[in-house]
């Protein structure tokens, strides 16, 4: 890299705006939406999609509620004309549903464009030619005046064409295709050239497209000249305004919102970002942000990681596990902090009947996209107490005590840093039961209880233990069960111990449910060791746990 960048780049210009009115406003509903997968997205595949992969993202895009979509280049390769006459004739075109085409402006591909539309219920023909500088002096050696004709004698071809056929629903797109790096008024003299030969209305609808085809400014700058457009384009009233922002800058989804702000009604762009070089606008992301913030993006992405399978098989591209809403870590977290807000908030969501929802680190509930909450906390070495007390719960139903996330939570810590790699809920569990007992296979098992009350508030306790040295016969008494035990172990096997912490909860709301309960001892030389007890019946659970807590020495 160079040390002095200027010495090779030239900042692009902005627009002199100083009344905008964008920054003011805020998003109220979705935008209108044009899938361009199948065209743009596909011509940016290494291997383009074949008729099948085609076919089956159609369907995807279809279920997904899109009723706008590019699906090809007809004139640029005879897969692509195909697929056309593929959707027209085997009837694949819901009634609401507008397949747009792209064209180049030259008189052949036009008319081949148009033989492949043949029967077509809905369709836009969408024509481009590049109008920036750059193109104008290196690519097409044309003025502006030879520039500004080009489209015009285009657009007069399309519209003879389509008055051509009027058995189908015409609407015409036109695009400046260079439009972000174009002089603000040469873009409007050449949209004005062109409504004027199509002649906007009610019957002739036309889209104007605005594109960032390369993003060659911050997504303030892409919103002037949108405004900047929308406040002079005489026409205004009368077209759709269109953007189609691509993501250079790593701002494509900035610049869309930004635009609609600034008065664009209709987004191009693909599921995921797909297309040329870093991609165009992620529909998903966009339409997703609208839905965290209460707005309904008439799109349906219930199923994300259904729709994430079709992506990647049909573009043989893999989906970022950390893409906004869909990558498979997308609402992931590892952190011990995070971990830790997010238990509180399921918690409290758990004791309120507010349909609001309030997570922290979570803007949207994962629920709402088909996914489940098992991956939304997983464990490394970065993990606090939360995280594999969360998973407990999640899968287990059990509900920690606090010291005891901050006890297990210390071995888990310390397996991970040993092991160096995430724990899984496989893992967790086992260390779990090796830890504190519960259902693994112990060297004291309890086989069987009864208990009498004895007067005076005292109570008799007499249990058969089996061990690996036999059966023995407990014998105690107390003032409750589990004093009457403890009086019966410390006397069988010689050890001082006091119980400091007993939990217990069911693991269920049926009056046939599990019960799990939890036992801190501490014992003579200060230290201290939990035990953990499930069964049905909740005495014999307490009874499991205080056994689970005495070391094996005892």
């Amino acid at each position: 890299m160079l040390q002095d960048p200027s010495q090779k780049y030239l900042p692009h210009p902005t627009v002199n705006l100083p009344d905008r009115q964008w920054p003011n406003k805020q998003l109220t509903h979705a935008p209108r939406w044009l899938s361009t997968d199948l065209r743009d997205g596909n011509q940016a595949l290494a291997e383009p999609m074949d008729s099948s992969r085609k076919l089956r993202f159609w369907e995807q895009l279809l279920n997904c509620g899109f009723k706008e979509i590019e699906v090809a280049f007809p004139a640029a390769s005879e897969t692509d004309f195909q697929f056309v006459r593929q959707l027209i004739e085997e009837h694949r075109i819901p009634e609401d549903v507008t397949i747009q085409v792209l064209t180049q402006a030259r008189s052949d591909l036009i008319e081949r464009t148009f033989a492949a539309l043949q029967d077509a219920h809905r369709a836009t023909v969408h024509l481009y030619n590049a109008t920036a500088p750059l193109f104008r002096r290196l690519v097409f050696r044309q003025s502006k005046e030879e520039i500004v004709q080009l489209a015009v004698s285009a657009t007069r071809q399309i519209r003879a064409l389509c008055e051509a056929s009027p058995q189908t629903q015409w609407s015409y797109e036109y695009s400046p295709e260079t439009f972000c790096f174009t002089e603000p008024d040469f873009a409007l003299q050449i949209c004005e050239a062109v409504a004027d030969v199509w002649e906007p209305c009610a019957e002739r609808p036309m889209i104007i497209n605005l594109p960032a085809t390369v993003e060659v400014n911050t997504p303030n700058v892409y919103a002037d000249q949108i405004e900047y457009f929308c406040r002079h384009f005489t026409r205004r009233n009368a077209v759709c305004i269109s953007v189609h922002p691509h993501n250079d800058r790593g701002s494509g989804v900035a610049s869309a919102e930004l635009a609609i702000l600034a008065g664009a009604d209709r987004v191009e762009g693909c599921l995921f970002g797909n297309g040329e070089r870093t991609g165009n606008v992620c529909l998903v992301t966009m339409a997703m942000n609208l839905y965290s913030q209460g707005i309904s993006p008439q799109l349906d992405f219930s199923d994300i990681r259904q729709v994430v399978e079709v992506v990647e098989q049909c573009n043989q591209l893999p989906v970022h596990p950390r893409h906004p809403y869909a990558g498979k870590l997308a609402f992931t977290a590892f952190s011990g902090s995070h971990q830790d807000a997010i238990k509180k908030g399921f918690t409290a969501r758990q004791h309120t009947s507010s349909p609001r929802w309030e997570m922290p680190y979570l803007p949207v509930d994962p629920n709402d996209l088909g996914c489940s909450y098992e991956a939304v906390i997983r464990v490394n070495s970065q993990s606090g107490k939360s995280g594999a007390a969360w998973m407990l719960e999640q899968n287990h139903g059990l509900i920690l005590p606090r010291r005891l996330q901050q006890d297990f939570s210390r071995h888990v810590q310390a397996r991970t840093d040993r092991d160096g790699t995430e724990m899984t809920l496989t893992a967790i569990w086992q260390l779990f039961r090796e830890l504190y007992g519960p259902y693994k296979v112990a060297v004291r098992q309890l086989m069987d209880y009864r208990s009498e009350s004895q007067g005076e508030g005292l109570l008799s306790l007499q249990a058969r233990i089996q061990t690996g040295e036999g059966v023995i016969t407990l014998q105690g008494k107390g003032n409750g069960l589990l004093s009457a035990a403890a009086d019966a172990l410390k006397t069988r096997f010689n050890v001082a111990f006091s119980i400091e912490d007993y939990h217990e909860h069911t693991l269920g709301r049926h009056s046939e449910s599990r019960s799990a309960a939890y036992i801190r001892c501490t014992f003579a030389k200060g230290e201290s060791r939990w035990g953990v007890g499930i069964d049905n019946d909740v005495a014999r659970a307490s009874l499991l746990a205080l056994l689970n807590a005495l070391p094996l020495s005892a």
